[in-house]
């Protein structure tokens, strides 16, 4: 059961990612830019999360997932203060 919400977690923040950056793409609006920056990451730290957890359970992962959603949320932070509009 855990496998299949960490997989759903980390499926979500990619569609989430996507539908962020087509946005982007069709818009030029930075904050889409930014944001979608932050579900990559928030992607990424899924996948190490299923990893971690599933596939090397001996393999403490926890240090990478959380510098991982940090630059995240960091990058998301960023794109939040320095926005114009």
């Amino acid at each position: 059961m855990a496998a299949l919400i960490y997989s759903l977690c980390a499926f979500t923040c990619l569609i989430a990612f996507v539908l962020l950056l087509r946005s982007w793409l069709a818009t030029r609006f930075r904050l889409l830019f930014w944001s979608a920056l932050c579900f990559a990451g928030l992607t990424l730290n899924n996948a190490v999360l299923v990893a971690d957890k599933l596939f090397l359970p001996d393999i403490d992962l926890s240090r990478w997932r959380l510098g991982i959603a940090l630059v995240a949320l960091l990058l998301l932070l960023f794109g939040l203060i320095w926005e114009e509009e």
